[in-house]
């Protein structure tokens, strides 16, 4: 009786070390964020970072012109304390969702004004703007989606990369 109740102690033991084990594990498409200051004010972008995983990604699993919700999971949400100037557009202080319309070459970063949603819910009814990003193919591959913001000249530089693509736009605080 008693080497009964070690081995279903035992046994017990065992499934919870395991369960603490497996809540532990990290997810597949982990979140992540990438922030900057410029002139004293945040500039931040909240985002689900998948990985490639032996998949073929543009022109498959993100088809070329078709909007892309640039992450995974929730949606990706950019936080800015100032208005901006993004390429061309005025970007008013606040938080957006952003897509992206990829092609094989140039792509189109959406500012949408929805926030919230999961990341597949898209309204382009509240597109704020469609903004002209440069692109290119990385010198190497980029396992899991990255957000880099990083100072540019008098302003900064929203870049994204992701298996062998990299597309950025520049930016500045509108004065």
């Amino acid at each position: 009786m008693n080497r009964m109740k070690i081995i279903i102690t035992s046994i017990v033991a065992l499934a919870c070390i395991q369960l603490v084990a497996i809540a532990q594990q990290q997810p597949l498409s982990p979140r992540k964020s990438a922030e900057m200051m410029l002139n004293g004010k945040k500039i931040s972008v909240d985002y689900g970072s998948p990985s490639v995983r032996g998949r073929k990604i543009f022109g498959d699993l993100v088809p070329f012109g078709k909007v892309w919700r640039l992450g995974a999971n929730k949606a990706t949400h950019f936080t800015t304390e100032a208005d901006l100037m993004v390429g061309e557009v005025s970007v008013p202080k606040g938080t957006y969702t952003l897509y992206v319309l990829p092609a094989e070459s140039g792509w189109k970063l959406i500012v949408n004004k929805q926030t919230g949603q999961w990341g597949t819910v898209y309204d382009e009814k509240q597109d704020l703007a469609r903004i002209d990003m440069k692109s290119e193919k990385t010198k190497a591959p980029v396992e899991a989606l990255v957000f880099s913001l990083a100072q540019s000249g008098k302003g900064g530089m929203i870049k994204v990369e992701w298996d062998n693509a990299s597309a950025w736009v520049n930016f500045t605080e509108k004065k």
